[in-house]
């Protein structure tokens, strides 16, 4: 391996915080110190030094990368691109994200079309890493309703009532029992949702739940639904598809770069009745069931914990020997 490195993560997500990017940075820590390097998290870098930064979110983390490389010329520096980074901030402020991307040494990528999305001048400093998820057990799912689940906190990227939506458009006959699992932004989020709930019967909202509760919601879900209008590359997705569980989702690029362009659980983005067709289908048709399930089973190896670190062996090794770029 590589020599060992001190490596800082920086993340905008605080701890104890189930956000994405810190259930990200705490797996990177672990990855990264499970090769040997000395890894810590911080989500208010005040200038500690260190061998090598890494920055999950280009436009959130980019007062602590100016400060890194302030503080640590020639350092290498790491930034991983978020989905609002990459579909939302190279637009809105463009200054801070396309100046924080030039600063970096490697630009992490969650999904095979990141590449894309981003400036051209940008691309050979591009690395792809999916993120691994750890496999549940199945249990048999339960016999009187058609369980499918929603993981995702309630705001606006996340497009969160989309299937609640959907769900008023299944005929009477369908068995279908929504449950969805996030944490409310704010509190008219949790308002829609209890709303949403006293008025579809099909929809369960739990609130922030456990890691261990997502497990569990996985062990006997028939499929989830990521109904997103953007995404950096859903760690959700391969959570789903590590436990067996198939996928629908929007045709948004952060999961067609993960489930593929031929994959037939897509559906066009902010359209719940298409997103209504697919579910009837998969509740009705086992055939089509059975075929989102195989595609899913053969992209999990995508996902596996093993090929992570060795994503992340490879850019070490490739981080001591690569040039400054700030």
């Amino acid at each position: 391996m590589s020599d060992p490195k001190t490596i800082i993560i920086q993340t905008p997500a605080p701890l104890n915080s189930r956000s994405g990017n810190r259930v990200t940075a705490e797996r990177w820590q672990r990855i990264l110190s499970d090769l040997g390097h000395h890894a810590g998290i911080s989500s208010s870098y005040v200038g500690t030094p260190a061998d090598v930064f890494i920055a999950i979110h280009a436009w959130r983390s980019a007062e602590a990368v100016a400060l890194f490389c302030s503080r640590n010329p020639g350092k290498p520096v790491v930034v991983c691109l978020s989905g609002t980074d990459i579909y939302a901030y190279q637009a809105s402020h463009p200054e801070t994200t396309l100046a924080t991307m030039a600063s970096a040494t490697v630009l992490v990528g969650l999904h095979d079309l990141v590449a894309n999305a981003i400036p051209s001048q940008f691309g050979a400093k591009l690395r792809i890493i999916h993120q691994s998820a750890p496999a549940n057990p199945r249990l048999a799912p339960a016999s009187d309703a058609f369980d499918i689940c929603v993981i995702g906190h309630l705001r606006m990227e996340k497009n969160p009532f989309e299937t609640a939506l959907a769900a008023r458009q299944l005929p009477a006959t369908s068995r279908m029992r929504i449950t969805h699992v996030g944490r409310a932004m704010d509190e008219s989020w949790a308002k829609q949702a209890q709303m949403e709930m006293a008025q579809n019967p099909r929809y369960h909202w739990l609130g922030d739940v456990s890691r261990e509760k997502v497990g569990e919601i996985f062990s006997t879900t028939r499929l989830m639904v990521l109904s997103s209008v953007m995404e950096g590359g859903a760690n959700v997705i391969g959570e789903a598809l590590a436990a067996g569980v198939p996928v629908i989702s929007s045709d948004i690029h952060g999961s067609v770069g993960l489930l593929g362009a031929d994959y037939p659980g897509l559906y066009p983005v902010g359209n719940p009745a298409a997103l209504a067709g697919l579910l009837q289908r998969a509740e009705i048709d086992p055939s089509f069931l059975a075929t989102l399930t195989s595609h899913c089973a053969a992209r999990a190896p995508l996902f596996s914990a093993q090929r992570e670190r060795e994503s992340w062996k490879q850019l070490m090794a490739e981080l001591s020997i690569a040039p400054p770029q700030h």
